[in-house]
């Protein structure tokens, strides 16, 4: 690797439009409530991410990240800010690569919705391309792959009933609360250039596996771009981000729901153009070695699956879906999500695929 790391970490750019924060009200409640703040509030917001909403705060020198849900429709059960509050300060003192959160009101007078502040993990965030200048071999980007998928599979062994998250799922009935709850909110956000992939709910639903028998601490959205890397040793992780989606359940579903992103060398051409991650390039492990890795350090034999992988990637395509909705309706003029509809057709296909080749 080659480069000033500092020209590696992840930046904010300015905020969106429609998107801004009211200052005043967001600095007097920060220095009312986190001692020692002092000197003028300047925010910007990172820029990625679909869902809900992160700004990085400067007050000083001091650095701190703002999360709040997006604007527009929201999922009945999605971004509830309070839970993923009270979700990473459980996980952070056993699970370092969380943020350590600060802060979280309810309190809707400030910017009309609850939202919290958390520590900033300063680091290279990988996403389709490595910033300029940082360049990994084979080798190296092998390595960061198992490092990857080791750190997934630590999470996965955390005791969730020893730091009192025993009751964030129901582990019993997982599996098909998951496939019939993303079927319906696919049906729910269908816009009329959406397919209707009945045919793939119901090979979802007649493949159901019967529930993990060690549910885990999940946290439902893990990829590349959801981990945060040590600027310099970017080989090494040091933060795993959005923690909405977290739960008990079933950590081959994790699992699956992880890899569903997983675009490898060998895939067809309009999943390279589409995929978002760097798992394409040369020395990534495939899909395959990903599972086979985690199979070895768990303990465990993993023979079925392609039904998790589809299911990983139907509920990509749900959750694209969900977003695309927000703005062919006029909910948002964020203008990254007008291509979307062509994402939802993309991995419909990669499900189709899976189906099609499926020794299940």
């Amino acid at each position: 690797m080659k480069g000033d790391v500092m020209d590696f970490i992840d930046a904010p750019t300015r905020v969106r439009q429609g998107e801004e924060l009211d200052l005043k009200a967001v600095e007097a409640f920060l220095k009312d409530t986190l001692p020692g703040l002092t000197g003028e509030l300047v925010v910007d917001q990172f820029p990625s991410g679909f869902s809900n909403l992160t700004y990085l705060i400067r007050v000083g020198e001091k650095e701190l990240v703002l999360r709040r849900p997006p604007f527009g429709r929201k999922a009945k059960s999605a971004h509830d800010m309070g839970r993923e509050y009270r979700v990473m300060s459980a996980v952070n003192p056993v699970f370092p690569y969380c943020p350590k959160p600060l802060v979280y009101t309810d309190d809707e007078s400030i910017m009309g919705c609850p939202f919290y502040v958390m520590e900033r993990i300063r680091g290279i965030i990988p996403r389709k391309r490595f910033p300029k200048g940082m360049k990994l071999g084979p080798d190296e980007m092998r390595t960061l792959c198992e490092n990857l998928l080791d750190v997934h599979h630590e999470l996965h062994c955390v005791d969730y009933r020893k730091i009192g998250l025993e009751g964030l799922g129901k582990p019993q009935g997982y599996v098909k609360r998951q496939v019939e709850g993303w079927s319906d909110r696919y049906r729910a956000a269908r816009t009329p250039d959406a397919p209707d992939f009945e045919h793939i709910m119901a090979w979802l639903k007649e493949k159901m596996p019967p529930d993990f028998q060690r549910p885990a601490l999940i946290h439902n959205d893990y990829k590349f771009d959801n981990v945060v890397l040590d600027p310099a040793n970017p080989l090494k992780i040091i933060g795993v981000l959005d923690w909405e989606m977290a739960t008990i359940g079933d950590p081959l579903m994790d699992l699956g729901s992880s890899l569903g992103y997983w675009v490898q060398a060998d895939d067809p051409e309009e999943l390279q153009v589409a995929g978002m991650l760097p798992t394409n390039l040369p020395g990534a492990l495939t899909r395959m070695e990903m599972v086979q890795r985690y199979a070895q350090k768990a303990g465990i034999a993993i023979d079925n699956f392609d039904f998790y992988l589809c299911f990983g990637v139907f509920r990509i395509v749900v959750i694209i879906q969900q977003i695309y909705y927000r703005f062919y309706h006029g909910q948002t003029k964020d203008e990254r999500f007008r291509a979307l509809i062509f994402g939802v057709h993309i991995a419909g296909r990669m499900a189709q695929r899976i189906i099609e080749q499926s020794r299940l």
